[in-house]
C-alpha cells in the first residue's frame, strides 16, 4: 500500500461518515453499472432477435387481398389467431387438399404462413359466409398470452428505463469530486520536509513565509498583510514542483489535498464545476491545509468563446476563478498549482488575490545534482568508491526525477550482475541506457556498416576536439544503442546558463562533423546524419529567428506560434531572407568541418581503426591518440 492510500484510509478512519458515504456511493455506481451493462445487452439480443424474426416473418407472410382469393379457392385449411392480435396464422392445404398433420412439423411450417388483418370483424364475417356456403375451415382462437404481454411492455419501457438509469448515474457522479488524495503528515510514518527537498534554496526560502502563515497565521493578521492564497509552481516535469508542495504541508504540519487538473474534466456538462466546488468544500473543512492541483492547464488555460468541450472547459475555470476569490483571507486554505506551460494559463487566474506568486523551479545546477543524488542514495547500497560529484559534473541538464531513475537503473543492473554493491560501471552504464538507449551488442552489422559508422562517429570527435567551446569527449561507440548506430558521448564541466554566437556556430560544425568524416573518409555520405541534420536545422533556426544573430535578419524575435501575423508585419521577402541565412549556417559550418577533418586526416583515420578494432573508445585511449 502506498504512502497516500495509508494516509486516506486513516482519513477514513477517523471520518466514518465520510468512509460510509464514500462506500454506499462505490456500491451504487457498481449496481448501476451492472444495470446499464445488463440493458444494453438486453437491448441488442432483443434488436438482433427482432432483425432475424422480421426476416423469417417477410419470408413467411402472405397479403390480404391474396388470403381472401385462397379461401375463395378452397386453399386454406385451418386459421389460427390469438385474442386480441391482428395477426393470424393460415395453414394451407396439401396438394391432395388435406391439411397437414400437426405431427409432421416440416410440411406444417412449409405450408404455414402469417397474414395481418385490417379489419378483424369483416374477416370473421367473411368465414362465417364460407362455412355456410360449404367451405370448411378450421379455426382455432389462442387465450391471450400474458408472458408475451409483460415482454412487449418490458421492452417498449426498455428506452425509458435506461434514460432513468444514466441520470440517477449523473447523480452519483456529482460526488465525485470528493475523491482529491489526501496526505496528512501528522499521521504519515514518511514525512517530508524541506530535509527531503536537495536544492531549491531560494525556492524554499519562498515557501517558508506559507509554511510560517499556516502555523502563526494570527501573526500576519494582526499586522494587517495578506498571505499569498495561492502559489503557482512552474518548471519542467521532474524538477521536483510536486515534492516542494508536499515539503510545505509536512513543514506546516497540516493536510494536503492532491488532484490532477485532468480529473475535473468529464464528458458530462457541468461536473468539472461540480468536482472544483466539492474540492474547495472538503478543504475549507481540514482547514488550515494545502489544495494541490497538478497540471493545471488542463483547466486554467485560456478561455475561448467556442462551443463542446471548450465551453465546459470555461465552466470548470470559472469555477475555479470564484472558489479562489471567495476565500476567506485567514481561512488557512492556500491553493498550491503546478504546470510545465505557463503561457498557457488565463490572465485571470494568475491576477494578485488568486495565485499572487509565480516561482519558477529551473533545473538543479551542479550543487543540487550531488544533493539529489546523495539523498536518493540513502537507501541504496552504494561502493566507496562511487564519487556523487563526478556524476554530478557528468549529468548537466538533467532534472531530478531524472538523477533518482539513473540510480534505480544502476542498482537494478548491479542486482542483475549479482553486484554487492552499486559500483561506477553501473552507474555510467545506467547514464547510457538513459540518454542514449539500450546496448545492442549482437546486433549483426555487416563491415561496410561499421566503417561507415566509425569514420562517423570519428568526425564527431575529432572536429570536437579542435573546437574550442566544445565539451571534451567522454566515449565514443559504434555498438548501437536504441535508435542510434553509434554514438559520441561529451563530458560536460560546467552549468550553461547562456550561450553565446560562437558556441554555437561550433555546436553547427560538432554537429555535422559526422557527415563530413563520411565525406572525406569514404566520398559518399549516409542517412545516419539524419538527426545530426534535424537538430543542426533547429539551433540554426533558432540563431536567426529568435536570438537576433544575424546581421542581414537583425535583432529581432520571431514567434509565429503566440502571433501567426508576425510575418506579414516584417514583409513579405523575410522569409526567403531567413532561409538563406539559415541556409547559409549550415553551409559554412558543414565546410569549416570538413576543413577541419583535412587538416587532421591522420586522426580522423586513427581514431576510426581504433573504433574498428576496439568498438569502444574511452576518455583517456582518445586523448592519448591526440598526444603522440
Amino acid at each position: 500500500m502506498s504512502n497516500e492510500e495509508e494516509v486516506q484510509n486513516n482519513y477514513n478512519k477517523e471520518n466514518p461518515k465520510n468512509n460510509q458515504k464514500k462506500g454506499n456511493n462505490e456500491k451504487v455506481k457498481k449496481t448501476l453499472i451492472a444495470l446499464i451493462v445488463i440493458l444494453v445487452i438486453a437491448i441488442v439480443a432483443g434488436i438482433i432477435f427482432g432483425i432475424f424474426k422480421k426476416q423469417n416473418d417477410e419470408d413467411k407472410k402472405v397479403d390480404y387481398t391474396q388470403l381472401i382469393t385462397d379461401i375463395d379457392e378452397g386453399k386454406v385449411g385451418k386459421i389460427e389467431m390469438t385474442v386480441g392480435s391482428t395477426s393470424i396464422s393460415v395453414t394451407y392445404k396439401d396438394e391432395n387438399g388435406n391439411i397437414p398433420d400437426e405431427k409432421d412439423k416440416e410440411k406444417t411450417e412449409e405450408l404455414t404462413k402469417n397474414s395481418n388483418i385490417p379489419n378483424m370483424e369483416v374477416f370473421m364475417e367473411l368465414l362465417q359466409n364460407e362455412e355456410i356456403e360449404g367451405n370448411h375451415i378450421e379455426f382455432k382462437q389462442n387465450p391471450k398470452n400474458v408472458l408475451l404481454s409483460i415482454g412487449s411492455g418490458v421492452i417498449a419501457f426498455l428506452p425509458t428505463l435506461i434514460m432513468i438509469a444514466l441520470v440517477v448515474v449523473l447523480f452519483q457522479m456529482q460526488g465525485l469530486g470528493d475523491k482529491g488524495k489526501i496526505y496528512d503528515p501528522s499521521v504519515s510514518v514518511d514525512k517530508i520536509s524541506f530535509n527531503d527537498v536537495a536544492g531549491l534554496k531560494e525556492e524554499k526560502a519562498e515557501m517558508i513565509e506559507i509554511v510560517d502563515f499556516l502555523k502563526e497565521p494570527k501573526k500576519y493578521s494582526k499586522m494587517g498583510a495578506r498571505v499569498p492564497k495561492g502559489v503557482l509552481l512552474c518548471g519542467k516535469p521532474g524538477t521536483g514542483k510536486t515534492l516542494i508542495a508536499k515539503a510545505i504541508a509536512g513543514e506546516a504540519n497540516v493536510p494536503f489535498i492532491s488532484m490532477s487538473g485532468s480529473e475535473f474534466i468529464e464528458m458530462f456538462a457541468g461536473l468539472g464545476a461540480s468536482r472544483v466546488r466539492k474540492l474547495f468544500e472538503k478543504a475549507q473543512k481540514l482547514s488550515p491545509c494545502i489544495v494541490f492541483i497538478d497540471e493545471i492547464d488542463a483547466i486554467g488555460s485560456r478561455r475561448t468563446s467556442n462551443s463542446g468541450a471548450d465551453t465546459e472547459n470555461n465552466q470548470t475555470l470559472n469555477q475555479l476563478l470564484v472558489e479562489m476569490d471567495g476565500f476567506e483571507t485567514d481561512g488557512g486554505v492556500i491553493v498550491i498549482a503546478a504546470t510545465n506551460r505557463p503561457e498557457m494559463l488565463d490572465e485571470a487566474l494568475l491576477r494578485p488575490g488568486r495565485f499572487d506568486r509565480t516561482i519558477t523551479i529551473g533545473l538543479p545546477d551542479i550543487t543540487d545534482r550531488e544533493e539529489i543524488l546523495k539523498i536518493h542514495s540513502r537507501n541504496k547500497k552504494i561502493s566507496d568508491e562511487v564519487d556523487l560529484k563526478s556524476i554530478a559534473e557528468d549529468t548537466a541538464g538533467f532534472s531530478g526525477a531524472e538523477l533518482e531513475n539513473i540510480l534505480n537503473e544502476a542498482a537494478i543492473l548491479a542486482a542483475r550482475k549479482q553486484h554487492k554493491e552499486i559500483e561506477n560501471d553501473d552507474i555510467e552504464e545506467a547514464v547510457k541506457k538513459v540518454t542514449v538507449g539500450l546496448e545492442k551488442k549482437d546486433k549483426v552489422i555487416s563491415e561496410k556498416d561499421k566503417k561507415l559508422t566509425a569514420y562517423h562517429e570519428a568526425g564527431h570527435a575529432v572536429v570536437s576536439r579542435y573546437l574550442e567551446t566544445q565539451d571534451n569527449v567522454k566515449e565514443v561507440s559504434i555498438i548501437p544503442r536504441g535508435f542510434a548506430g553509434g554514438y559520441t558521448m561529451y563530458k560536460t564541466n560546467e552549468d550553461k546558463f547562456y550561450i553565446s554566437k560562437t558556441e554555437m556556430e561550433e555546436k553547427l560544425i560538432s554537429l555535422l562533423g559526422g557527415r563530413a568524416g563520411e565525406k572525406i573518409a569514404l566520398n559518399d555520405i549516409s542517412t545516419g546524419a539524419s538527426n545530426d541534420l534535424e537538430v543542426a536545422m533547429k539551433v540554426a533556426r533558432d540563431m536567426i529567428t529568435v536570438y537576433g544573430m544575424s546581421e542581414k535578419i537583425g535583432p529581432m524575435s520571431i514567434n509565429l506560434d503566440k502571433d501567426p501575423y508576425q510575418m506579414q508585419l516584417l514583409g513579405n521577402n523575410l522569409e526567403d531572407e531567413i532561409g538563406k541565412e539559415v541556409k547559409g549556417l549550415l553551409e559554412k559550418a558543414y565546410e569549416s568541418a570538413q576543413d577541419l577533418l583535412r587538416i587532421h586526416r591522420d586522426k580522423l583515420d586513427k581514431v576510426a581503426g581504433m573504433l574498428l578494432e576496439k568498438e569502444k573508445i574511452n576518455e583517456e585511449e582518445f586523448k592519448a591518440i591526440f598526444e603522440e
